[in-house]
């Protein structure tokens, strides 16, 4: 449980120590490929809520997704067409899903199994 923590306060540490500038020019790039891997690990808590996980899906959307968002970021450059702005609206889209089921399979599954709970504590002790 306490290794995610230790891998981000690790990350973050290196990030603060080393600066890593990137051209302008690759902005598209890496907004297209967050938000493709935003995207596959939110479909893998999704998947993990849903008891439907399968790691490889997971690690195959998430490579896939991301090398071709690049690739038609890279096709859009090469012709002159903004194809970024389809990526973005694709995964946002998708990310907004993903979370959206995400915070129904929430408030069904745990908060209303907390309310379960207490209502029969409390009519156990009355």
């Amino acid at each position: 449980m306490w290794l995610p923590f230790l891998a981000l306060f690790l990350g973050f540490l290196v990030g603060q120590t080393f600066t890593f500038t990137l051209p302008a020019s690759f902005a598209p790039y890496l907004s297209v490929a967050i938000l493709a891997t935003l995207d596959s690990t939110l479909g893998g808590v999704k998947g993990i809520m849903m008891h439907k996980y399968d790691g490889a899906i997971l690690m195959s959307g998430f490579f896939i997704n991301g090398t071709l968002a690049a690739f038609l970021v890279f096709m859009g450059d090469w012709i002159g067409v903004d194809l970024y702005y389809v990526a973005i609206f694709v995964f946002g889209v998708r990310i907004f899903q993903n979370l959206a089921i995400i915070r129904r399979e929430f408030i069904s599954k745990y908060v209303a199994n907390h309310l379960k709970k207490n209502n029969s504590s409390t009519h156990e002790v009355q």
